[in-house]
């Protein structure tokens, strides 16, 4: 079935002025065609002109099909009378042989289901025509099956209804009404800004642990408090006396070096974990002999203070055994071991034993002050001339024998060791002593005044410069005096 197309006519009108082409016709001339078959006369026949207006009888044009109505097929036959739907009486539709239609919604609001009760389906009947007439006179729409549609009484198709008024029923689809504005995004937790839970967690593990702190400490006051243990703190006291000769004092180059430590340390650190998290450099510097030896700025900067502060190293073990402070720092007897573990437990008790660096230091800062200059530094600095661009790259054998891959995993414990210590060693600078402990160290006196803890304060804003400073625009001049810096 098809809708009523605009413009169609009623089927027996439509009929008629196919029989009689010629027939005068309100209208303009309908323009001629293709033949409809094979050598046929073209169509439609010469004369044939526009359908009259549509009469009161025609079905309303519409442009498309009405939800709940029953569309009409408009059949167009030449030769042949079209079939008609018969009108039952009192206003009920007929229904022609064929089954009955279902029921739906009311075509108006409060109506009867549309179509009335006992409306059946039209079975269309084909008139017999010759085989040449069929051929000249060829159905302008093919013959299909023709619903009856049930009308009214006293009109032959139902009026359209009106579709502007709302629907007498709740609309159940989805309005499909959408937000206006997207949620914002909820930032994702991190350690800068964790989420509740994460927080009390943190809160309750920081609470565990001074809880555990406080535990410990208890428990090594009450071991101390043992009579055994008072001998033990008494043959032990944490230091043992050094060799006899040996000087009092700290001298001022020790001072000195011990500031360019601080400075060439801060930066490498700062350095090195730049070029370990360092993805896309921005800038290069290459020597002027090795074209092929470009490495980033970063790195070269790295470089260049690991070999400042290596020779800051050679410098200081050198004066240090030059002038003997070197038994300060190096163990000469074996109760270093049973004196260490006696401060140890005294700095645990928080009972801290006696602090007189300037003559001598304790069993604990000694094997501590010896295993940063002996241990730890050869460590880096071996470790770090395998992974430096300095390295033999044709020495094959030499570079199978000590793996890279070695060398990287232990450079960045050994820098792990060196800031924790650093850590260590300046909170027990101002916590055994501030004001006398700097003056040892910046100031070269042992007195309780405020110069060591001035040239202190003067030596961390040069650090704090040199760290402002170490970019790119600061560097870039200098490395240009030793190689060649280039974007990439």
């Amino acid at each position: 079935m098809s809708p009523v197309g605009d413009g169609v006519s009623s089927p027996s009108a439509a009929a008629a002025s196919l029989n009689d082409p010629g027939r005068s016709r309100s209208g303009s001339v309908l323009r001629r065609g293709l033949p409809r078959v094979a050598g046929g006369e073209p169509w439609p026949p010469a004369g044939a002109a526009a359908a009259p207006a549509i009469t009161a009888a025609a079905p309303a044009p519409v442009s498309e099909p009405v939800e709940g109505m029953i569309p009409q097929t408009a059949q167009v036959l030449d030769a042949a009378p079209a079939t008609a739907t018969a009108t039952a009486p009192s206003g009920a539709a007929a229904a022609a042989p064929g089954s009955a239609l279902r029921r739906g919604l009311p075509r108006v609001a409060g109506g009867d289901p549309w179509p009335p009760a006992g409306t059946a389906a039209a079975v269309p009947t084909v008139p017999v025509v010759d085989r040449a007439e069929r051929d000249d006179t060829q159905l302008v729409t093919s013959a299909a099956t023709a619903t009856a549609a049930a009308t009214p009484p006293g009109s032959a198709v139902a009026p359209r209804p009106d579709v502007s008024a709302p629907l007498p029923f709740t609309r159940t689809v989805w309005q499909g009404v959408a937000p206006r504005h997207a949620a914002a995004v909820a930032p994702a937790p991190s350690r800068l800004r964790p989420t509740w839970p994460q927080a009390l967690s943190g809160l309750f593990a920081a609470a565990g642990l001074a809880i555990l702190a406080g535990a410990g400490v208890a428990l090594v006051r009450a071991f101390l408090s043992l009579p055994f243990m008072h001998d033990f703190l008494a043959a032990f006291p944490g230091e043992y006396r050094l060799p006899a000769g040996t000087a009092v004092g700290i001298p001022g180059w020790i001072g000195w070096q011990h500031f360019f430590n601080i400075f060439l340390m801060t930066l490498i650190i700062r350095s090195g974990l730049q070029v370990r998290t360092q993805k896309r450099p921005t800038v290069f510097w290459t020597p002027h002999k090795v074209a092929k030896g470009k490495i980033s700025l970063t790195l070269w900067f790295h470089q260049a203070l690991d070999l400042l502060w290596i020779v800051n190293g050679a410098i200081f073990v050198v004066l240090l055994f030059a002038t003997g402070q070197w038994v300060r720092i190096v163990p000469t007897s074996w109760e270093v071991f049973p004196n260490a573990l006696s401060a140890l437990l005294q700095y645990v008790s928080f009972d801290w034993p006696t602090e007189n660096g300037w003559v001598n230091y304790n069993s604990l800062q000694q094997l501590a002050y010896f295993t940063i200059v002996f241990l730890a530094a050869p460590v880096a600095i071996v470790t770090g001339f395998r992974m430096s661009s300095v390295w033999p790259k044709k020495a094959e054998s030499l570079s199978k024998a000590y793996p890279v891959e070695w060398a990287r995993a232990v450079h960045f414990p050994t820098m792990l060791f060196f800031s924790a210590f650093i850590v260590v060693h300046v909170a027990l600078v101002f916590l055994t002593g501030m004001l006398r402990n700097l003056n040892h160290m910046f100031a070269s006196q042992d007195a309780v005044t405020w110069t060591g803890f001035w040239v202190f304060v003067l030596a961390m804003v040069v650090v704090a410069v040199g760290w402002i400073a170490a970019r790119p625009l600061v560097l870039a001049p200098i490395a240009r005096l030793f190689g060649k810096v280039s974007g990439r």
